[in-house]
């Protein structure tokens, strides 16, 4: 009998992608949880029910579930209802910016939407793998503490401390987070006990810039689908701050679903892991640029403006070497400009639709 695979978050970029790769390559049941709050915290252009309907269409017994993660009754009830073999946990309101603006809305979403998925796991399937898609957000804005170079191009670390990113251990205290960091800590942090202190199979991903195809990118929150989109449609891109140098390092969706079936197989305990490109993955907005002109073969149209979002990163990515030595047939499969090849395509096919 096949396993049962239930991801909350489901019709967003890394909850469709876990769906169809735990369903296509691994044999899964698949049951998505969405309510599209996307649609509510982002407006029209944040909808992701294009993205429901292509799972239901794509996908062999895939099963829908509109519950919203607040709704503790709902929760519980469906937990008991599916007894799922894993849960990946990748519903959020997953904006910084936007949290400012409905704190209440992102914490109860985002910590204590959590909190009811754990208990409601540890009460229907608590030997089940249960992966949660943290940020690296977390860290609020200590990592801009590193000495950095400026280069040509963009900020990098003039530490050699840091010479392969930032690695698990570095400190979330004594930083500003944004509220939506603030909100994440907290659910970052309970997913972590409820590992230790019930030994159950929990784990944090503290993402990078995830990214990919699927991604339904809007200016607060999805950078490479929203300027891939910005350019393709010749539209004013708005850089905010430090010359536009700031670095993230990107990882592509499917690398992400990849590794979440890696800790699936061969789970632990209240486990942390920077989930991101890596050094080879990273870019700066302005690189972002070059890489999707030469795709596209059009100028990217932006401003500047002298100011950066609160709690933004200078520069950020991920040290990935944990996540190599415990899973050490997992690395990153799809290079930075493979990935912005196939979003440019991605929005060209969507736009004749």
């Amino acid at each position: 009998m096949a396993k049962t695979l239930l991801v909350t978050g489901s019709s967003g970029l890394i909850g469709s992608e876990v769906c169809t790769y735990f369903s296509r390559e691994l044999g899964f049941t698949v049951h998505g949880v969405d309510n599209n709050q996307r649609a509510v915290f982002f407006g029209p252009q944040g909808d992701t029910r294009w993205n429901q309907q292509r799972l239901a269409e794509g996908l062999p017994g895939f099963a829908h579930h509109e519950v919203d993660i607040r709704d503790r009754p709902g929760v519980l009830a469906l937990l008991q209802e599916v007894k799922p073999d894993v849960i990946v946990h990748t519903a959020a309101q997953p904006s910084h910016d936007r949290a400012a603006a409905i704190p209440f809305d992102d914490f109860d979403t985002n910590a204590v939407g959590t909190l009811n998925l754990l208990e409601a796991t540890r009460q229907a399937c608590p030997e089940s793998p249960f992966v949660h898609m943290s940020t690296n957000k977390v860290y609020g804005d200590a990592p801009n503490r590193i000495a950095l170079q400026e280069l040509e191009t963009r900020w990098d670390y003039a530490d050699a401390a840091y010479e392969h990113g930032i690695a698990e251990t570095f400190s979330i205290d004594q930083s500003k987070h944004s509220l939506f960091g603030a909100s994440k800590v907290a659910a970052d942090v309970m997913v972590q006990e409820y590992g230790r202190y019930f030994n159950m199979p929990t784990c944090c991903l503290r993402g990078g810039c995830l990214t990919g195809p699927n991604h339904t990118g809007v200016e607060l929150h999805g950078f490479l689908s929203y300027l891939v989109k910005c350019n393709l449609e010749g539209r004013e891109y708005r850089v905010f701050g430090y010359k536009g140098k700031q670095v993230r390092d990107n990882i592509h969706s499917l690398d992400v679903a990849r590794f979440m079936a890696a800790f699936v197989n061969a789970p632990r305990v209240g486990e942390v892991y920077n989930l991101g490109g890596g050094k080879a993955n990273s870019c700066s907005i302005l690189e972002a640029f070059k890489i999707a002109e030469s795709f596209s073969g059009q100028a990217q149209k932006y401003t500047y403006v002298d100011e950066n979002r609160i709690g933004d990163h200078i520069c950020y990515y991920s040290d990935l070497r944990k996540m190599r030595e415990h899973y050490p047939n997992w690395d990153i499969s799809v290079s930075l400009e493979e990935t912005i090849g196939q979003i440019v395509e991605a929005w060209r096919k969507r736009s004749l639709q």
